[in-house]
């Protein structure tokens, strides 16, 4: 996709708030297209900040074949002509469960709903995992509205999301850091409960 050519940082065609698609044509910043996309833009970001947290062995490369694969879906989502074709094993939802499936293995069953927190790492977790259930929901729209993306992306960033909130988990009890619950009007750690 890349064809190594040097890319110049400010163009000001974009100050009228306008972007260009790779596709061609100029479309507003605030378009579905360029609100999905630049969704996933920021869950990467979530990711790269989560990747310099301490990570179980394995957890960094594999935020970094997400981190590739989301940029390979917000090329798509660039594309309306389907010009860019990627290779649609990158949004592959089987390796993600099978992550999940590695993680929940070792922990508790789920008793009640978790509130986000613990650790800093399993915080910052959280973070993206409610950035990758907006960037699910703008992947929706751009499917209502323009069509043009493939299939597998949405059941792609649902698997994820689903990850990211099992490595939330995963990553507090790997610390021995209790999870906070809500069970109505009060949370309160698993200890505190009589």
């Amino acid at each position: 996709m890349y064809d190594g050519a040097v890319v110049k940082i400010y163009t000001r065609t974009g100050d009228g708030g306008e972007t260009s698609l790779f596709s061609g044509g100029r479309v507003a910043k605030d378009h579905v297209r360029i609100e999905a996309y630049g969704t996933l833009d920021e869950l990467s970001s979530v990711l790269g900040l989560l990747s310099s947290e301490p990570l179980p062995a394995g957890a960094g490369d594999r935020l970094h074949r997400v981190q590739e694969s989301l940029l390979a879906l917000g090329a798509v989502l660039a594309d309306p002509e389907g010009r860019v074709r990627p290779d649609q094993a990158a949004w592959d939802p089987a390796s993600l469960e099978r992550w999940v499936d590695e993680m929940d293995a070792e922990l508790p069953s789920l008793q009640a709903f978790i509130l986000p927190g613990g650790c800093r790492a399993a915080a910052v977790t959280h973070v993206a995992r409610t950035v990758c259930r907006r960037a699910e929901r703008r992947v929706r729209t751009v499917v209502e509205t323009c069509g043009g993306v493939p299939e597998g992306v949405l059941p792609y960033l649902n698997r994820l999301s689903d990850l990211l909130f099992v490595l939330a988990r995963f990553l507090n009890a790997r610390l021995g850091i209790e999870e906070s619950t809500w069970r109505g009007r009060r949370a309160r750690p698993e200890s505190d409960r009589a």
